[in-house]
């Protein structure tokens, strides 16, 4: 990561989004900030942890997005000014608490909402759009339209949650989050940071705070009042403006992402005396002066924007309610199906749509490129599968429990969930989940199915989560089978990180974001204490591990738990060398004539195996092999084995 907390103001310095949005931070001179990670959230906090303890900031992560926002809020009412980070699929575990943090209020300092949403689902499962919910809980929100505003928006949200005594919410995406570009520096403040949490409320306070016994309706016109006072705020923002001629052909009207595509778009059509652009950066409230000014530049108007159509459906709303001699004229975009309503912008797709508008001829690729196209070989790239990481032990552990399910017959299946383990549902895990929705849904999901035996269902089932899953959302669904007595196997893949997100520490760790000694939680304890029967296994060793998913499962009653524990091989390949080397016997290796019609390649599917259809032959590649010496274990014809390192 960058270093983002260099004391030079005026120097610019290369940042992503989501450095230049901690950089933003910093220069609003937080105390706090909190966040469960979750890409394309999670280099905000991981920034902010880095430079913690030289800048005297406390940074935390917490066990889920809600308790982040609790936390981060508590700092707010001790006057300490705190950030909250997440994705938006975090943002639904925080909901029930911001729901009701907006009606109380914040303290004396500002508190702001960070939320990264996945357009195209690049890695999540399932792509978003969190902005309806600022929109739904009278949120003020702001989105930047590249990394300088990434920065500069952070400081100023904090400012404007001071101001209105509300939290604020920040959304970037993807392409911002994780996208480079020059940033310049302001001043990083030094401030003494000192909290004390005012046990009193004052009677005669303009607006109800947290501490004030206020009905809750009348908490709400407050916040509306609030909405008002933003909506003011945000006429004159310099974070919102028009580009193009005073009566453009068409008006794209833009935010976020969408701003650099959009002017991508006409650069390459050579149109900026012909379109418009009007980019905002307050997206709610609307801006309503400033919107109706640029609607009366054009009768054509075309929405760009990831993912919903948020500032379409706002501002036809808000066009709708004009007298009908100040309405604009055609409004394209999601709605005319123009522009997508899912998935990722780019610049291609807002050239489409402009050229159809505007009825124009435009030819994106010439024959010259596409002759140049046709005469690579289909081969040059070499096509990779979405898979586990070389020796994974999460490979090991989907194989263990697709074997035992085989050996137990009676059509067991996996219940899913959210992780590097989601490839469960494809050919990394041998399509072994067979649900999956949301972090520590498959062990609620298995709730269920637990107690179907009344219907007459018999199949066994295992319910899969991370270790920092296991404590994010999966302790409430273990709690719930031991006191129903639901029947299912909880295997918890306990890895030794959060590895997919970038190996952050979680309540089972011996250090804390801030690199500070811990205090380990285990994993064994809390489900031994909650009353479930625990079993703790080395998918490594399959034997082993099989073994003991049998007798799990041979007992058909109650909530059972399997431990696999194996540290990710990423995090062990750092520490320590493996004891022994894994090498291919070439005469041993039968082929495709092997009855299991090479199961290692074709099967198991390690990225290290490697065919050779030349030779007819596995190969081991050994600059990516980890030496995990799982396929050994699998082989049936002894090709590969392993031999001790002296």
């Amino acid at each position: 990561m960058a270093v983002i907390d260099l004391n030079a103001p005026g120097e610019n310095r290369l940042f992503i989004g989501n450095e230049a949005i901690a950089r933003g931070a910093l220069e609003a001179g937080i105390g706090w900030a909190s966040a469960y990670p979750g890409t394309p959230s999670s280099e905000v906090i991981g920034s902010l942890a880095e430079v913690a303890k030289e800048q005297k900031i406390y940074v935390e992560w917490s066990v889920n997005e809600k308790v982040a926002l609790e936390a981060a809020a508590a700092a707010s009412y001790a006057g300490i000014r705190a950030l909250a980070a997440m994705k938006m699929a975090g943002l639904n575990v925080a909901q029930d608490f911001l729901a009701s943090l907006v009606l109380t209020g914040i303290g004396k300092k500002g508190l702001v909402l960070m939320v990264g949403d996945d357009p195209e689902a690049h890695s999540s499962s399932e792509e978003m759009d969190s902005r309806g919910i600022a929109r739904v809980f009278d949120i003020p929100l702001l989105e930047p339209g590249d990394f300088q505003e990434a920065k500069d928006m952070m400081k100023w949200a904090f400012e404007l949650s001071e101001e209105l005594g509300t939290v604020v919410m920040l959304r970037s995406v993807t392409r911002i989050a994780h996208a480079r570009g020059n940033v310049r520096l302001g001043d990083l403040p030094q401030i003494e940071q000192r909290a004390i949490f005012e046990n009193v409320y004052n009677p005669m306070s303009p607006s109800p705070t947290a501490y004030m016994p206020v009905p809750s309706p009348l908490r709400h016109a407050f916040q509306h009042l609030k909405l008002d006072k933003a909506r003011s705020k945000y006429e004159g923002s310099p974070f919102n403006r028009y580009s193009g001629p005073e009566k453009p052909d068409l008006l794209l009207i833009t935010c976020g992402s969408g701003w650099l595509y959009s002017q991508d778009a006409v650069s390459t059509l050579g149109l900026e005396k012909r379109v418009g652009i009007l980019k905002l950066g307050t997206l709610w409230p609307l801006p309503e002066k400033l919107v109706q000014s640029c609607l009366q530049k054009t009768n054509r108007v075309l929405f760009i924007e990831e993912i919903d159509p948020f500032l379409e459906g706002a501002i036809m709303e808000f066009s709708s309610s004009l007298s009908p001699e100040r309405r604009t004229g055609i409004f394209y975009g999601k709605h005319t199906r123009h522009i997508n309503s899912f998935g990722e912008l780019t610049p291609d797709s807002v050239i489409n749509a402009i050229v159809s508008i505007l009825d124009i001829k435009y030819e994106p690729i010439t024959a010259e490129y596409i002759n140049k196209l046709e005469s690579i070989p289909k081969n040059f790239v070499i096509e990779r599968m979405l898979t586990f990481c070389p020796g994974c032990p999460h490979r090991a552990s989907y194989w263990a429990m697709k074997t035992a399910l085989r050996m137990d017959g009676r059509d067991g299946f996996i219940t899913g969930d959210i992780g590097c383990y989601s490839m469960g549902l494809g050919p990394a895990g041998f399509f072994q989940n067979r649900t999956q929705h949301s972090m520590g849904g498959g062990a609620g999901v298995a709730n269920g199915f637990g107690q179907l035996w009344r219907f007459g269902f018999n199949q066994p089932v295992m319910a899969v989560c991370g270790d920092s899953t296991f404590f994010h959302a999966a302790i409430p669904a273990l709690i719930n089978g031991v006191h129903n007595k639901a029947n299912f196997i909880l295997v918890v893949l306990d890895n030794s990180a959060t590895a997919m997100t970038g190996f952050q520490p979680h309540p089972a760790s011996d250090l804390t974001a801030m690199g500070e000694d811990a205090t380990p939680v285990s994993i064994e304890v809390v489900c031994e204490a909650i009353g479930a029967q625990v079993e703790i296994c080395d998918p490594f060793d399959l034997k082993s591990t099989i073994y003991k998913l049998l007798k799990l499962l041979e007992q058909n009653n109650g909530v059972r738990v399997a431990i696999m524990r194996r540290t990710c091989e990423l995090v062990r390949g750092r520490r320590e060398a493996h004891p022994f080397k894994v090498r291919l016997i070439a005469e041993k290796c039968i082929g495709e004539e092997c009855g299991c019609n090479r199961l290692c390649t074709r099967v198991f599917r390690c990225p290290a195996l490697v065919w050779d259809p030349a030779k007819g032959k596995t190969m081991i590649d050994e600059v990516i092999c980890t030496e995990c010496g799982v396929c050994a274990d699998i082989c049936p014809e002894g090709a590969i084995v392993k031999e001790t390192v002296i």
